[in-house]
């Protein structure tokens, strides 16, 4: 059974930095072989993707609100993947998931989330 661990959000002031990290477990193939990303969810809106990275060397993508800010990036080694997260906002609060989908995965798997909250 696939397992996904988020850590690594918290309370930060706007304008600082935080560095998301999720580990994988129960994969069946090798890390590249599976499309991975963030999401995230503030209060009372919808889930919306933040990056990804896809499968087996394919392009990363961001959301236009973290573009130029946040930072893919993974440790196939270790099946993790993390997000740096500069110049943060008030508007970057939410609950952020890390997921991954596609390779031998019938559904996506995600995990339980991180909070993070940036201060005004």
């Amino acid at each position: 059974q696939v397992q996904v661990v988020e850590s690594g959000g918290g309370l930060v002031e706007a304008g600082g930095s935080l560095r998301l990290s999720c580990t994988a477990s129960g994969l069946t193939l090798t890390f590249d072989a599976y499309t991975v990303g963030w999401s995230r969810q503030a209060p009372g809106q919808e889930r919306e993707g933040v990056s990804c990275s896809r499968r087996s060397g394919g392009s990363i993508a961001y959301a236009a609100s973290g573009k130029g800010r946040f930072t893919i990036s993974k440790d196939s080694t270790k099946n993790a993947l993390y997000l740096q997260m500069n110049s943060l906002k008030p508007e970057d609060t939410a609950v952020y998931f890390c997921a991954a989908g596609g390779g031998d995965l019938d559904a996506r798997s995600r995990g339980q989330g991180t909070q993070v909250t940036v201060g005004s």
